[in-house]
């Protein structure tokens, strides 16, 4: 077992400075870090994380060191790894394995290291870390007290583990908490996404249709922001009801074969496989614009696209150009990962404070809690609203509190029309 293991030790102080502009916008976590610091509510915990590594992840990294805890920490995405950030964990102590670029197996062999320093705790995006330790780990898996996972795509795996009978150990759902999907999931992916389309192709959106595919809270913020920006947004959905929201807000619902069509740019952000497909990529306009804003590069069938292309070539850092049999061109962008965390640098430090915030409290949380159920729970409301005030105050915005006479209102239900 190595100590760690990042790119380059010369990046630490670049990342020691993108950390310090980061923890400079992230207040909630910082008054968290501080009573952290007081009462060391995590002493000794050896802290296992696979979390994409970036400088907003080192605030709370850094939160749990000030609890007293241990971390091991890897990348949830092979490209994902901002490596000054890596470098200057590594430099504090935190058992760092991960850097930019990481082929598959480089990538298992990270979530193996961080599960050979035998964390107590897990913190997963994606839940790789959870779904090794109940397959090829299974030795430490005993062990483990509670864990936490960050996104939508990894608490649907954790809930199919519970739904089969495999879950051997309590999941809290920080995505579920309304302080993280209200505004990370809409907010964070609607800019951050933009953001890493427009670094990857200095495309102008003013005037393109731009399919979004899937309306979920990623979806509903990818759309809002490419209307703001001046793009013509087109909504693909499976849902029934999320579709009619996409109608009711304005947006242009259709099938994914017609939106095939006519679409000029496409992203996906549904958490599921296949979304994009061959039938599909083959009706497309020549010069069409492929993205990914799910967790899992599965989206985009690259399976597909790859069997009918006769040539492909690199056209700029995370733009692929795809010269199809039928003569079109594609292009993909950041190999059909992630594309705001890829070609971008994810989330704003702004919103990933409440997102981190809730990862801190539920952590602790599950450390001060003897029993849970090996099952997945949603964060509790009153972390949840802790978050919100803490938040709210940093902003200097004060709100309203019910008065006694609201109070005993809402409690009785005599109260009628007068």
């Amino acid at each position: 077992m190595e100590d760690f293991k990042v790119k380059d030790m010369s990046l630490s102080p670049k990342g020691k400075l993108q950390i310090s502009w980061a923890s400079k916008h992230m207040p909630v976590l910082q008054k968290i870090k501080q009573r952290f610091e007081k009462e060391r509510p995590l002493e000794n915990l050896m802290i296992g994380a696979c979390l994409h590594v970036t400088k907003e992840t080192a605030v709370l990294v850094k939160t749990f060191l000030a609890a007293g805890a241990k971390v091991a920490l890897c990348g949830s995405n092979p490209l994902s790894t901002q490596d000054s950030v890596a470098a200057a964990l590594a430099e504090e102590g935190v058992h760092v394995y991960a850097w930019r670029e990481e082929s598959a197996e480089e990538y298992y062999w990270c979530i193996n290291q961080v599960i050979d320093h035998k964390p107590v705790i897990t913190l997963d995006d994606g839940a790789d870390l959870v779904g090794t330790l109940h397959s090829r780990r299974t030795d430490w898996l005993p062990n483990v007290k509670g864990g936490t996972e960050e996104t939508t795509t990894g608490v649907l795996r954790l809930k199919a583990m519970e739904k089969a009978g495999t879950l051997q150990y309590p999941i809290i759902a920080v995505n579920n908490a309304y302080t993280k999907y209200l505004f990370d999931n809409r907010y964070g992916t609607g800019q951050s996404t933009i953001d890493g389309i427009i670094r990857a192709t200095n495309t102008l959106l003013a005037g393109k249709n731009l399919v979004v595919c899937g309306y979920g809270w990623c979806g509903r913020g990818i759309a809002l922001r490419a209307r703001g920006m001046g793009a013509n947004v087109m909504v693909t959905e499976v849902n029934p009801l999320r579709a009619l929201e996409a109608v009711m807000d304005g947006f242009t619902v259709l099938s994914m074969d017609k939106a095939a069509l006519v679409g000029d740019i496409f992203v996906t952000a549904t958490g599921n496989t296949s979304v994009i497909r061959k039938d599909h990529i083959q009706k497309m306009k020549d010069g069409a614009i492929l993205a990914n804003s799910g967790h899992f590069n599965v989206e985009i069938s690259l399976k597909d696209l790859e069997s009918i292309a006769s040539s492909k070539r690199t056209i700029r850092q995370n733009l692929e150009e795809y010269k199809l049999e039928n003569g079109k061109t594609i292009y993909l962008l950041a190999e059909g990962r992630l594309v705001n965390l890829v070609a971008a640098e994810g989330h704003p430090s702004e919103v990933m404070d409440m997102s981190f915030a809730n990862q801190a409290l539920c952590t602790e949380y599950i450390a001060r809690h003897q029993k849970m159920e090996s099952k997945v729970y949603n964060v509790p409301p009153d972390i949840d609203n802790t978050v919100a005030r803490l938040k709210l105050e940093a902003m200097r915005i004060e709100i309203d509190k019910l008065t006694e006479e609201q109070e005993e209102y809402l409690k009785n239900w005599e109260s009628g029309t007068v």
